[in-house]
């Protein structure tokens, strides 16, 4: 789920979300809404990626198969999100962007058993703010699966035999993740609501992080 290749982080950005502060008494237009998340969650995601790469997940089919179920979990618990109605009328082509099934055809085709999903009651009933920021780190994660793709290869998996969820989009990664962020970036929020939006972010990191680490050292 996540970019090997992410840039150099700053701390104790989880120590600032509560204190963010704008000036005016709306967001401004030109405000952009990634940008601001990417700079919120560079730490939490440097963090991640370097708990990735102790997994070691791309040395033998085994180490990838404890990465893929890091994957089903992770992706399981944010599933509900895909689905929900006052998403969807943000981001229309949400439903379509779920990964979960993939995944899953990709244990099965590894001979994989699905590990048992933790209870995604607080993730479902989050607030809006809240979600969009769990689906940013998720949307964001197959952007970077262009680098996880071809390890993935490496191994003589595929996009359509055990690593169908690394696959791109048809359209292009890098336009697929256009068209999320610039929806996401179009969605009016009141300035409160910004700092939500970034607690999410950084707490979609952290669960999937806590996930890798029961696994790191398997």
């Amino acid at each position: 789920m996540v970019n090997l290749k992410s840039s150099t982080a700053h701390e104790g950005m989880m120590d600032n979300v509560g204190t963010i502060e704008f000036a005016a008494s709306t967001v401004p237009k030109s405000f952009n809404r990634w940008l601001s998340l990417r700079a919120a969650t560079s730490s939490s995601h440097e963090s991640l990626d370097a708990l990735v790469m102790r997994m070691r997940p791309f040395e033998s089919i085994a180490r990838y198969g404890l990465f893929l179920q890091c994957q089903y979990q992770f992706h399981g618990l944010l599933r509900a999100l895909y689905h929900r109605p006052e998403l969807t009328v943000f981001l229309p082509d949400l439903a379509e962007r779920d990964r979960f099934e993939l995944i899953e055809q990709d244990l099965a085709d590894l001979g994989l058993s699905a590990p048992e999903l933790a209870d995604p009651s607080d993730i479902i009933t989050s607030d809006t703010p809240t979600a969009l920021g769990w689906l940013y780190v998720v949307e964001g994660s197959n952007l970077g699966a262009a680098f996880l793709i071809k390890e993935a290869r490496k191994l003589g998996l595929s996009e359509s035999h055990g690593a169908r969820h690394l696959a791109g989009h048809p359209d292009g990664r890098g336009k697929h993740w256009r068209s999320f962020t610039d929806s996401l970036n179009d969605i009016d929020l009141p300035p409160a609501d910004e700092a939500r939006v970034i607690s999410g972010a950084i707490a979609a990191f952290e669960t999937m992080r806590a996930i890798v680490l029961s696994r790191v050292d398997s």
